[in-house]
């Protein structure tokens, strides 16, 4: 239809074929083929050229209209490919939202302005299946550092310490850093329900040599550290859960060992790292740096440190 119209247009075969690049054979071989399809004559003599049939004209005037929308889609095509447009669907877990997603999405949308970011919270593991069948392009997840389930990379980006929540006036707030053995007889908060993270506090607590205590139950960090401040117990909590630390409670860091979560990117095995993609995933690489982690004002542990959760 494109060789009808650059026929139509000039006026002759030979022009057309000139403009076209083409023999002038080969472009009557497609206008004879073009009209076999249409089942009609779409040229007729006109001198020394030739001119439309009303078919011709018809077709001529579609073939404009076709490569318009072909010349759109190109343009939207190359505004996809160089990472001014399109939409990204991304999955977290909540406490990964203030310190972590936040500040990487802000820089990420001052690179990639016109590009949608479609965000909906999870829970810390849920994420995998949705990355794997493509619904989601990228997924923060908890996990040790275990070969990925099939259909989906890992990328590390953060191993997010806990820290012990005190009442003020408890015996072991005025130590700097406190031995995780020595709140072996302590009633604790519990403050994660089961899953990788309560898996990483599970497994520091067995190798200081006990199993907590616990006395309140309880799901998220923020009622945890109320009922710390109470007096009901201890409490550990991830660095990133202490974004909005409770103005009645002491936070300290814990050793022997330290617990750790290992915060990772989850993205399809096979994607194509798009510039959407590659930009969102170096933004929180940097916002998981030390200098760009929020939390505690702790420096941040750097990746192959020893961890509690391995």
């Amino acid at each position: 239809m494109q060789v009808l119209r650059a026929v139509v247009t000039s006026g002759s075969v030979t022009a057309a074929a000139e403009r076209l690049g083409y023999t002038p054979s080969a472009v009557s071989q497609q206008v004879a083929a073009l009209e076999a399809q249409a089942g009609t004559p779409l040229l007729e003599r006109a001198g020394r050229g030739v001119r439309p049939t009303e078919a011709g004209t018809l077709l001529a005037e579609h073939a404009a209209l076709i490569g318009g929308q072909v010349a759109v889609a190109e343009a939207a095509l190359a505004d996809l490919r160089a990472g001014r447009t399109g939409r990204l669907a991304v999955r977290y877990f909540a406490t990964a939202g203030p310190g972590l997603l936040a500040p990487a999405l802000a820089r990420f949308r001052r690179d990639h302005p016109g590009i949608g970011v479609e965000l909906r919270l999870s829970e810390p593991d849920d994420p995998l299946a949705e990355v794997a069948e493509g619904r989601a392009g990228l997924g923060l997840v908890v996990r040790p550092d275990t070969p990925a389930p099939p259909g989906v990379d890992l990328v590390h980006l953060l191993d997010d310490p806990y820290r012990v929540a005190l009442a003020p006036g408890h015996p072991l707030a005025g130590r700097q850093v406190v031995e995780l053995s020595d709140l072996a007889k302590e009633p604790w908060v519990g403050s994660e329900p089961p899953g990788p993270c309560l898996h990483a506090v599970l497994h520091g607590c067995a190798a200081a040599g006990f199993t907590p205590e616990v006395a309140v139950e309880c799901q998220d960090y923020t009622t945890a550290q109320g009922f710390v401040a109470a007096g009901l117990g201890v409490a550990l909590i991830p660095r990133l859960g202490l974004a909005v630390p409770h103005p009645g409670v002491t936070i300290r860091p814990v050793r022997g060992p330290e617990p750790t979560r290992t915060i990772q990117a989850a993205v399809r095995s096979g994607a194509p790292r798009t510039p959407a993609l590659t930009g969102l995933l170096t933004a929180l690489r940097d916002a998981a740096s030390p200098q760009g982690a929020a939390g505690d004002g702790l420096p941040g542990r750097p990746r192959g440190s020893a961890r509690a959760c391995r």
